[in-house]
């Protein structure tokens, strides 16, 4: 079967990995000339396999009032005339409640599970260097209130599967001796020993030359734009690009926060909405005061990754539109963070900045598999969370274009319109 993928970030090329291991024909689409130019080019860099909670809480809410009030805040809306943009948040906050929280929760940690177990056997399989680290995340914390939420959080979670510690500041010291900086404001926390960290573009740029040799020899369409499916009732039928329409049996959406323009040309309504993100990456020129685990300072809202002899440093979400300006204000925040907790790592005056935009859902469940026309499926949605559950959300994709029952339920990952019939594609027990 020939199937064109959307996409060549790292939701794409996974999906891309898993359809052609299946012998499938597959050609990936992208406007861009290279892979992962959108959001995986320079993102947190943290496989955060027990961190999949849900944006949307009872916490967020609780916190809503002071980060919009506040300049330097985690989370910034600048309100535009956008129907949709007003749509996504009111949905937003609809979903800010425990009961919805924690099935999202759920639902996203069995993803998360799966997916890493699925990445440990890509890296067994091959040789892909991707400056790939299991040195575990550490999670630390300035209030006691934020970090009892956190304890509680844990034990939640404890039921799927998930082995995390709670621990003091001493104890957090212990583990990172670099956060030796910010001791005076460290309160306690969370470490996961099974978190990950990694390079999300090198993973794309190796994983794009595997695909190109044998045995996959997958096709790369660059610098084509997508302008709109050519449909009728049940199926598409062919892609109009800017070079002309190509056709194909399948065709899988994965093309980000450019995946709600392009559904759109066939009827079908995508809830996603950007969420506007920065990072910064710096040489690493003192090895010892640069953090060896991943570290998240959860008031910050700004997580570190030590990426080889590189760290990264991100943060930020910003409700602003698709537009992809730098905010010079946003990238100076993250710099004078970083100089506080780790100042002895670089003396960032060379930085590597970057700006993407996340395609989240309001409730930051992705949307996967079917769509009303029995050859469009849709991999998209992932929010902040692209990178950790890339693996998984590609082999859903595979495994419902080969007609075998996923591993994992997808109910509450389907599109809202299906939601009836989600149950179908449940696996048996």
């Amino acid at each position: 079967m020939h199937i064109i993928v959307l996409g060549a970030g790292v939701a794409g090329l996974t999906t891309a990995y898993c359809l052609a291991r299946d012998g499938h024909d597959v050609t990936v689409v992208d406007r861009e000339h290279s892979p992962a130019r959108g959001a995986s080019y320079a993102n947190g860099g943290q496989l955060s396999y027990s961190y999949v909670a849900p944006l949307a809480g009872p916490g967020a809410l609780r916190d809503l009032p002071l980060w919009l009030l506040d300049r330097n805040s985690p989370l910034r809306f600048h309100p535009r005339l956008d129907l949709h943009q007003w749509r996504w948040c009111l949905q937003f906050l609809a979903a800010c409640t425990g009961r919805q929280s924690r099935r999202a929760t759920e639902r996203l940690l069995a993803l998360s599970l799966y997916s890493r177990a699925l990445l440990e056997e890509f890296i067994s399989r091959t040789e892909l260097e991707f400056s790939h680290s299991r040195t575990g995340k550490l999670v630390v914390y300035s209030s006691q209130k934020s970090f009892q939420g956190a304890v509680a959080q844990m034990r939640y979670q404890e039921r799927f599967g998930c082995v995390q510690h709670a621990m003091d500041a001493a104890e957090c010291l212990n583990i990172e001796p670099s956060l030796s900086r910010i001791r005076d404001r460290l309160i306690g926390g969370i470490f996961t020993p099974s978190e990950q960290a990694a390079d999300c573009h090198r993973f794309c740029v190796g994983l794009e030359a595997l695909l190109r040799a044998e045995p996959y020899t997958v096709k790369f369409a660059y610098g084509l734009a997508a302008n709109r499916f050519v449909c009728d009732r049940e199926r598409v039928l062919a892609l109009e690009t800017d070079q002309g329409a190509i056709e194909a049996d399948a065709y899988v959406l994965a093309l980000g926060t450019g995946s709600r323009a392009l559904a759109g040309t066939a009827g079908v309504d995508l809830p996603i909405y950007p969420l506007k993100g920065y990072s910064i990456s710096v040489a690493v020129r003192a090895p010892a005061a640069s953090p060896a685990v991943s570290v998240t300072d959860y008031a910050r809202k700004i997580v570190y990754a030590p990426l080889g002899d590189r760290l990264r440093v991100a943060g930020m979400a910003d409700i602003v539109g698709y537009g992809r300006e730098m905010d010079e204000q946003r990238l100076a925040l993250l710099i004078r963070e970083a100089r506080a907790a780790f100042p002895d790592v670089s003396d960032y005056r060379q930085v590597e900045p970057w700006c993407g935009l996340r395609p989240a859902t309001p409730t930051s469940m992705p949307i996967l598999g079917p769509t009303k026309f029995s050859n469009l499926l849709l991999n998209v949605g992932h929010g902040a969370l692209g990178f950790t559950l890339a693996m998984g959300s590609a082999r859903v994709v595979g495994d419902l274009v080969a007609g075998r029952r996923p591993a994992i339920s997808l109910q509450r990952f389907t599109l809202p319109s299906l939601a009836a019939t989600s149950a179908e594609l449940v696996p048996a027990s």
